[in-house]
């Protein structure tokens, strides 16, 4: 394999063979050329729409379900209503590149769904409310 590998300043051309690295290039690395921007003669306004507030959490309706860990949202398997059973997957948190499956603690009704894909979430953050 070849690759290239710059180090304080000059760049390698290094080839690796089973074991053992062989110089194939040395040169002196090139500064990229500074880019030119453009200034706009009239700035254009900047329109930004507010953020959709967050659902209130009725922590009162039931158990809530929290995040075990620091993590994203990749999937949500129930639907706010559904019937589950304890075990069952609520949630697919993905966190240091591994799928964990987030799980009902008891039987119930899904009460709430606090979280959304994509949402990135704090240990402790809830996540579903079950009844």
């Amino acid at each position: 394999m070849k690759y290239k590998v710059t180090l304080n300043g000059k760049t390698y051309e290094v080839e690796v063979e089973k074991g053992k690295a062989i110089l194939l290039d040395e040169y002196e690395a090139l500064a990229p050329a500074p880019a030119q921007t453009a200034v706009p003669e009239t700035p254009a306004p900047v329109v930004s729409a507010p953020a959709p507030a967050p659902a209130p959490v009725n922590l009162a309706a039931g158990e809530t379900v929290s995040a075990p860990m620091p993590g994203n949202i990749l999937r949500i398997e129930v639907n706010q209503g559904d019937t589950v059973k304890s075990g069952q997957i609520l949630v697919i948190l993905e966190a240091m590149k591994m799928e964990n499956e987030i799980v009902s603690p008891k039987d119930g009704t899904v009460a709430q769904i606090v979280t959304s894909k994509g949402a990135v979430v704090d240990t402790g953050s809830p996540l579903v409310i079950i009844a």
